[in-house]
């Protein structure tokens, strides 16, 4: 029987095998979200580099935050709106989403939605 993480972990390997096939060289936004942070970086697979990044743990966010949640849709919404600032301040305009292995709603799709509303392109 195969257990929840090994499944995960395919589910994984199957969104970003297919996210090489069609991201024409272009950086992915890659989604982590934790039980009591979430995490977002812009990586470049060409060159092997992070462009930009933003978590829950960043005292920009938390300053955003206030005393809200560190993991809810809010603050999923703040890391989208950092990592797309940071991202376009390096001179990244397009990305291809990778959800990683979750399912594309609640803390995932906020982050993307408010990535998209801050100017990134996928």
């Amino acid at each position: 029987m195969t257990s929840t993480l090994n499944l995960f972990q395919r589910r994984k390997q199957r969104v970003r095998s297919k996210l090489r096939s069609i991201s024409g060289g272009k950086p992915r936004l890659s989604v982590f979200r934790s039980n009591q942070h979430v995490y977002a970086q812009v990586i470049d697979d060409l060159n092997g580099v992070t462009v930009a990044s933003a978590s829950t743990l960043d005292e920009e966010v938390q300053k955003a935050l206030g005393k809200s949640s560190k993991s809810g849709i809010k603050a999923a919404k703040v890391v989208g709106e950092h990592v797309a600032k940071r991202a376009i301040a390096g001179k990244v305009g397009e990305v291809v989403f990778d959800r990683g292995g979750y399912l594309y709603h609640g803390r995932v799709k906020a982050l993307a939605d408010a990535a998209r509303e801050a100017g990134l392109k996928f």
